[in-house]
């Protein structure tokens, strides 16, 4: 992966510890929004992202490349491949149990990706320092083991539900996330 030093974890980075209510392993994760492009169910062209955690520290979902979803004829956008790893980041720190947004995300394209391939997507986190989260990510060809077609590295940061009543619409933030506090 090639990367910056802005997504590379600084010597002071430590581990994520898990949080006690974050989702355990085997779980599948909640949408982030049912109107979601990347995980929600009632986006009409998403990428309908469901994504599970097999032990509490990685995350990992499938995505069909349909037809929606094309660039150049027959193959994956790139945009689309980009917002699958967004996508896939942004559900690893919900293992984190706090909210955060992306702040820097590089991606990496290995391979192209045909409409009708399904892309095996895995993330994990590589370190926290104060609001700043580094992670990773890669989209396999076929099979949890198959070849790697893109892989990405991003800086989130972490933000108070605030962020997101005032930039956002603060009666769907409620309605689907009662488990934070929103204070307008």
């Amino acid at each position: 992966m090639t990367r910056s030093s802005l997504t590379t974890p600084p010597p002071d980075a430590h581990p994520p510890a898990a949080h006690p209510d974050a989702p355990p392993p085997g779980a599948t994760l909640a949408s982030h929004y049912h109107r979601c492009f990347g995980c929600g169910a009632d986006h009409p062209t998403g990428l309908h992202l469901a994504a599970r955690t097999p032990d509490g520290a990685i995350v990992e979902a499938e995505f069909t490349v349909g037809e929606a979803h094309q660039g150049a004829p027959m193959l994956a956008h790139g945009g689309v491949l980009a917002a699958a790893m967004d996508e896939v980041i942004g559900m690893s720190v919900y293992l984190l149990h706090k909210p955060y947004v992306t702040g820097r995300l590089e991606t990496d394209y290995l391979l192209p990706v045909p409409v009708g391939t399904t892309l095996h997507l895995r993330a994990w986190c590589n370190g926290i320092t104060g609001r700043k989260a580094y992670l990773e990510a890669e989209g396999r060809i076929s099979a949890p083991d198959g070849p790697v077609a893109v892989r990405a590295a991003a800086l989130f940061i972490e933000v108070d539900m605030e962020h997101f009543a005032e930039h956002g619409d603060l009666a769907a933030i409620t309605a689907e996330h009662q488990d934070y506090e929103v204070n307008p």
